[in-house]
């Protein structure tokens, strides 16, 4: 049985709020959960909870946590999430060019109309 490659990519990374998970930790080094809630608007303590863990499941991010009171945990990119620098990069190149692309074919449809 032979999977898709790309399906399995996806899976890693598809989510309502992995993409800005992601974009979060490119941008800083090493973040706290409260940082990481307060970064992404809208996002609950439960949803944020549950997309670390599938994060960290598929070794994109680490959780480290320190031996203190109160406790302090920090969440970073792993060796393997930081692989996914260029290609989110390119996503977001491509997902700026598609937007002027749309953009441009409906003030076609609306000169025509």
């Amino acid at each position: 049985m032979s999977e898709c490659k790309v399906d399995l990519a996806l899976e890693a990374i598809v989510g309502k709020w992995k993409h800005k998970i992601l974009f979060q930790m490119i941008n800083n080094d090493k973040m706290r959960f409260n940082e990481l809630k307060r970064s992404i608007p809208n996002i609950t303590q439960k949803m944020l909870t549950s997309q670390l863990r599938e994060l960290e499941y598929h070794d994109l991010i680490e959780r480290k946590v320190y031996a203190q009171i109160p406790p302090k945990v920090e969440y970073s990119l792993s060796e393997h999430g930081k692989s996914l620098i260029p290609i989110l990069h390119q996503m977001s190149e491509w997902g700026e060019k598609h937007v002027e692309h749309i953009d441009s074919i409906y003030e076609e449809v609306d000169e025509q109309a």
